[in-house]
């Protein structure tokens, strides 16, 4: 069944749509049990990627990239999680906070950085989490402070992808202590070969098990001055105007693993009896089926409509948290439904319904838990 139809995708879109599906489906899905498994960085799928131009490639063609906009990034991150979350996850990290250099550093730093992201010869990430908190983007501690010519970054990041991996990071951090707490942040490149730079990788994890995120240790990491980004002091507002474009691609990932939710439920009970009957039959395995196709296509059709918002800017925030709540937690309702209908079997994780039911539990916390989501809706309502 094609459930990631290309109806609802503007035309000029659809293009990068299916070189994504035909990406997907030669070097995602054949290796994603593999990775799931082995927890390995999936290297070879990255430069597969890279090569085949869907990585980076939101950067402007200015500096190499493609320019792809928020209706290209949804559409491939459609499809990139359908095949398989966690390598959908460090494809898209490749150039995870290069787009605020891009849209806020100065040209120097966009030849010296962005340039070699859009080519593929370098990876970045994004450290703003840290260990006690992530949603409170006006309480993290890790400071920048200046001496001299230099910024010397002291404290901790969490969860942030690729800290291990990455050339270097963007990072948000502490530089002032005014009565405007919004006000007491900023931006700033931090080559990961910097003296005082230390990360290492988080253990473990039950979910997106093919995408690394780690833990940063800032010991008097030197920077030079010129690598503040912008203006000091905006940080804050910085990284809300980018996480409004990003959750409403953040919601493309609920979406592709709602899709393959389904896909699976769907072709089980199609396939396998149960009291002298086809599963499907049964008038209770047809409802729940139907509710996974309700809650799909609602949510597809506020994600794309959120887009279209977005692009536009108009109430940004408001379509935004919509469409990352709305969709992230459609993938938990059906892979829920997903997994009650492989009955016994969907505790193997060699299924594939098992594994988008553990990723699915990710997607409603990073970008914003979809509690705060739900405070910024109320408060950013059309009025």
């Amino acid at each position: 069944m094609e459930l990631l139809d290309e109806s609802i995708v503007p035309e000029d879109v659809r293009e990068v749509k299916r070189e994504a599906n035909e990406f997907s489906e030669e070097y995602i899905m054949p290796n994603a049990e593999e990775y799931y498994a082995s927890g390995e960085y999936p290297w070879e799928v990255l430069e597969a990627g890279q090569e085949a131009g869907l990585v980076a490639q939101d950067i402007g063609e200015e500096y190499g990239g493609k320019g792809y906009g928020l209706h290209e990034m949804l559409a491939i991150a459609e499809e990139f999680y359908r095949a398989d979350a966690g390598i959908a996850l460090t494809l898209q990290l490749a150039s995870f906070g290069a787009e605020i250099v891009e849209e806020y550093g100065d040209e120097e730093q966009k030849e010296e950085y962005i340039a070699p992201v859009a080519a593929c010869d370098q990876i970045t990430g994004l450290a703003v989490s840290e260990p006690q908190t992530g949603s409170d983007l006006a309480g993290m501690t890790a400071s920048a402070e200046k001496d001299g010519d230099e910024w010397v970054l002291n404290g901790e990041k969490y969860w942030v992808g690729n800290a291990v991996e990455a050339d270097w990071l963007t990072v948000y951090a502490k530089s002032g202590d005014g009565d405007d707490r919004y006000g007491n942040y900023s931006m700033f490149i931090v080559p990961t070969d910097a003296p005082g730079y230390e990360a290492e990788h988080i253990p473990e994890k039950m979910a997106y098990r093919a995408s690394k995120q780690g833990h940063i240790v800032f010991d008097d990491c030197r920077i030079p001055e010129e690598n503040l980004v912008g203006v000091e002091g905006a940080g804050f507002y910085m990284l809300a105007e980018f996480f409004n474009q990003g959750r409403v691609v953040v919601g493309g990932h609920g979406l592709g693993m709602a899709a393959a939710a389904i896909e699976e439920a769907w072709e089980f009970v199609h396939d396998r009896e149960a009291f002298g009957r086809d599963i499907s039959e049964f008038q209770a395995v047809q409802h729940d089926l139907s509710e996974m196709l309700i809650e799909f296509e609602r949510a597809r059709a506020l994600n794309w409509r959120a887009a279209d918002k977005v692009a536009e800017q108009e109430n940004t925030g408001y379509w935004a948290a919509l469409a990352k709540a709305n969709s992230t937690e459609a993938a938990v309702e059906c892979a829920e439904r997903g997994m009650q209908l492989h009955g016994g079997r969907s505790v193997l994780t060699e299924n594939r319904i098992a594994r988008v039911y553990r990723d699915c539990r990710v997607p409603v916390i990073y970008e914003g838990a979809n509690a705060v989501q739900r405070n910024l809706i109320y408060r950013q309502r059309p009025s």
